[in-house]
C-alpha cells in the first residue's frame, strides 16, 4: 500500500511525534524546577498527547501493510531562559511538525494514496489546534512580561488541562 518513499516518510513522522513527546516531557521537568506545577502538568498532558500521535502512525503503518521502523533522536533541550522562551521554542517545534505533516500529505496526494490522505487529514486539523494553543500561551506570556502574579495565574489556568485519549478511529 505504501511506496518506499511514503513509508520512509511515515516512519520519520512517527519518530517526530515521539520526539515531540520527549521534548514536552523535558519541558515539564523545566517547569517543575521553576516551581510552576500547573504548566509542568500541561506539558505532561502534551507529552501524552504526542505519544498517542506516534501510536496512531504506528498503528496506521501496520494496518496498511507497511513495516514500522522506530528511530532514535537527539536529547531534547532541557533548559530555557524563561517560560516565554520555552513556549516560543514549542511553537517553532509545532510549526516544524506542521510542515512535516503537510509534506506527507503532498506526497500522499502525488501518489494517489487515498488511505494515507484520509489518515493524514486528522493530523492537518490537529496541527491547526496545536499551533493555536501554543500561540495563545505565547501571547499571554508576552502580555504579562515580568509580572509574577500574571505568571502564577497562567500556571493555575494551564494546570486545569486534563489528558483525553483519542481512539485510533479518530
Amino acid at each position: 500500500m505504501f511506496s518506499e518513499e511514503l513509508l520512509d516518510a511515515m516512519n520519520e513522522q512517527m519518530k517526530n511525534e515521539f520526539l515531540s513527546a520527549h521534548l514536552y516531557l523535558a519541558m515539564a521537568g523545566y517547569f517543575e524546577s521553576e516551581d510552576l506545577p500547573g504548566i509542568a502538568s500541561w506539558m505532561r498532558v502534551q507529552a501524552l498527547e504526542e505519544l498517542t500521535h506516534g501510536e496512531k502512525f504506528f498503528n496506521f503503518i501496520c494496518e496498511a501493510g507497511g513495516r514500522t521502523n522506530l528511530r532514535g533522536f537527539d536529547d531534547p533541550k532541557n533548559d530555557y531562559a524563561s517560560p516565554l522562551d520555552c513556549f516560543q521554542y514549542s511553537l517553532e517545534h509545532e510549526k516544524f511538525v506542521t510542515a512535516s505533516i503537510n509534506k506527507l500529505m503532498d506526497m500522499a496526494k502525488e501518489q494517489s494514496n487515498h488511505a494515507a490522505q484520509i489518515f493524514l487529514q486528522w493530523f492537518v486539523t490537529e496541527q491547526v489546534e496545536e499551533e493555536s494553543s501554543f500561540g495563545l500561551i505565547v501571547k499571554k506570556l508576552e502580555r504579562i512580561a515580568d509580572d509574577g502574579r500574571g505568571l502564577l495565574m497562567v500556571d493555575s489556568e494551564l494546570g486545569n488541562r486534563a489528558f483525553v485519549a483519542t481512539t485510533t478511529a479518530e
